[in-house]
């Protein structure tokens, strides 16, 4: 607000109305008591007609206490309601009234600005989330087709053929990483597409996937259902959440097998590297793109936190990297 309109609220409302009208209850309340104690002791009233003016005053007192608080108490209702029904245009200084105190005004232009500036973060949020959703998907399905017609093509080589393997590896991290980083940026994404699914279809859905991406890697995906269970959740974020922690033990992983075990409530994916043979010729050993800066793992994390699934990471022996997802709300597949 500039400085024009803060002298004008400055001279519309007045600083410590508020604790000027309190006080004067509280006098008059007092000077009321006094006098009927006086008359009680002087015998100029009954002692019933004395209790009954002392309560009288009190009630009144508290009456008009309330009142001047009512303006603090219909501030704390709008805030309240925010979540549900938010109105920026009632903590306007306009419709404020005249007898309002200066530090409540001053406290209701101050929410009025924030929440200002709240809803304008969550419009630039919506339409960012919205046209990055479309910008970027769309690219990805070209090129999830086009890879799709070249692989029909007869006479490719063994390198074209790696090639569009990569490029279909590539395209496929590329789709969760989008949906990822859209999830999170999505505010109010929570339980938004909330339906009961079986974990165990999505796991063996998503190891299903990642088996086509890690063609020609030596890692061996692996499935154990000790547990069968439901959950009432978003399977895509689930799903999304899952692909990250099996593509991180992928990318610890250099030669060796990743374990996907679903138990009671919970989701255990387990990776055991292998160490590498030796080449005979004595040329270079094969590297298959291990990468361990972690990246999944934070988004995993920011995910995990945000749906409260809690994500345990631990390190046994033997180089045995162990993620755990826990679901603290369970049902019966």
């Amino acid at each position: 607000m500039n400085s024009r309109g803060s002298s004008q609220a400055q001279d519309t409302f007045r600083s410590g109305a508020f604790q000027r009208r309190i006080a004067l209850i509280f006098v008059l309340q007092l000077i009321a008591v006094g006098i009927s104690v006086m008359m009680g002791t002087y015998d100029m009233a009954p002692v019933w007609a004395v209790l009954a003016l002392i309560v009288i005053t009190t009630i009144l007192a508290w009456l008009a206490a309330r009142r001047e608080w009512q303006p603090i108490s219909a501030l704390a209702r709008l805030v309240n309601g925010w979540d549900q029904h938010p109105d920026l245009e009632a903590l306007s200084p306009q419709r404020l009234s005249r007898r309002t105190d200066a530090d409540v005004a001053s406290l209701a232009r101050g929410l009025h600005g924030f929440a200002t500036r709240i809803a304008s973060y969550t419009e630039r949020e919506r339409n960012f989330t919205r046209d990055a959703s479309h910008e970027l998907r769309s690219p990805l399905t070209v090129i999830k087709m086009s890879v799709d017609m070249l692989a029909e093509e007869e006479g490719l080589t063994d390198f074209g053929e790696r090639s569009l393997q990569r490029i279909r590896r590539s395209t496929r991290e590329m789709e969760a990483l989008v949906e990822a980083l859209l999830i999170l940026a999505r505010e109010s994404d929570n339980g938004v597409d909330e339906e009961v699914f079986v974990v165990n279809d999505a796991v063996r859905h998503e190891l299903d996937f990642a088996r086509d991406m890690l063609v020609g890697r030596p890692i061996e995906l692996q499935l154990e259902e000790p547990s069968r269970f439901a959950l009432r959740g978003s399977p895509r974020v689930f799903a999304v959440l899952f692909w990250q922690l099996i593509r991180n033990a992928c990318q610890q992983t250099e030669r060796g097998r990743v374990v996907v075990t679903v138990m009671p409530g919970m989701v255990v994916v387990a990776n055991q590297s292998e160490p590498l043979a030796e080449p005979a010729s004595g040329g270079k050993m094969p590297l298959y793109g291990a990468d361990r800066h972690g990246f999944e793992l934070a988004i995993a994390q920011r995910i995990s936190d945000r749906f409260e699934w809690p994500l345990e990471l631990k390190t046994r022996p033997g180089s045995q990297n162990v993620a755990s997802i826990r679901f603290p709300h369970t049902q019966a597949a």
